[in-house]
């Protein structure tokens, strides 16, 4: 079974930037959706940005315009690139792969996790 494995988390300034990667043990074509989720502490697990094989992309309103969603699947990865963070955006983050919809996926496997933590 594919594993994804995240990196890329860690402590940032509000209005900093960080990009989060993901990396597949094995191919990602397979998927046709691979997606960004957070969850922070005390509250439920949110889809932030999602994209599918052939390119098209989804992301949460909270997100648009400071957040880029990149797959590249003849290199088996997943990047967030996080820009404008706000302590909003304090979380851990996890990649996610499985089938559409891309505003619902159902993720069939996951990442462990990364943190991301924005201080004001």
């Amino acid at each position: 079974q594919v594993q994804l494995v995240e990196s890329g988390g860690g402590l940032v300034q509000t209005g900093g930037s960080l990009r989060l990667s993901c990396a597949a043990s094995g191919s990602t074509s397979s998927f046709d959706v691979m997606a960004w989720y957070r969850q922070a502490p005390g509250k439920e697990r949110e889809l932030v940005a999602a994209s599918r094989t052939w390119g098209s992309r989804y992301y949460t309103d909270s997100v648009k315009g400071r957040f880029t969603i990149s797959r590249d699947d003849a290199k088996n990865t997943l990047s967030l690139q996080m820009n404008s963070l706000a302590p909003e955006d304090t979380a851990m983050y996890y990649c996610a792969a499985g089938p559409g919809p891309i505003q619902t996926p159902i993720p069939r496997i996951w990442g462990q996790g990364t943190q991301v933590t924005v201080s004001s």
